[in-house]
């Protein structure tokens, strides 16, 4: 798999495990940045990730922050991204197989990195089940 990952000062030290974690699967990394605690503004990685990802279909995004929410905002205002803010490996599945999210999303203040790991491997092992959730995952693009 092909990953770009991208991280403000207050998630670069989660991004910097995630991607060790990844290495470990042998996936292909690519990291956008920030890789140090300078003050930076979580909007322009989000972007940068968002955009690499939708330039190289079929790769994924990982993005962290203090919580979450500012990545998977600014991520989700480009079309063709499915950016999903995960707490836990059950919102991991969820996502991937009903939503067919391509960027996941993770709060550094708010979570355990075990648990970001754990919500991590679920959600590059599972596969979107189409079906009854395509018409819906085809809406998203819609309203952008």
């Amino acid at each position: 798999m092909k990953w770009y990952v991208g991280a403000d000062h207050a998630g670069v030290t989660m991004k910097d495990n995630l991607v060790t974690y990844l290495s470990d699967y042998a996936d292909d990394v690519i990291d956008l940045g920030t890789n140090n605690l300078t003050s930076v503004d979580y909007p322009d990685y989000a972007h940068k990730v968002a955009q690499a990802v939708v330039n190289d279909s079929p790769s994924f995004g990982l993005l962290v922050c203090g919580t979450g929410q500012g990545m998977a905002m600014a991520a989700n205002k480009t079309k063709g991204i499915r950016a999903a803010l995960v707490t836990n490996a059950f919102i991991a599945q969820a996502a991937r197989s009903h939503n067919n999210a391509n960027v996941i999303v993770f709060g550094a203040s708010v979570l355990n990195v075990d648990v970001a790991q754990e919500a991590l491997k679920v959600f590059r092992e599972t596969s979107f089940e189409g079906g009854r959730h395509q018409n819906r995952v085809n809406k998203l693009d819609v309203y952008l």
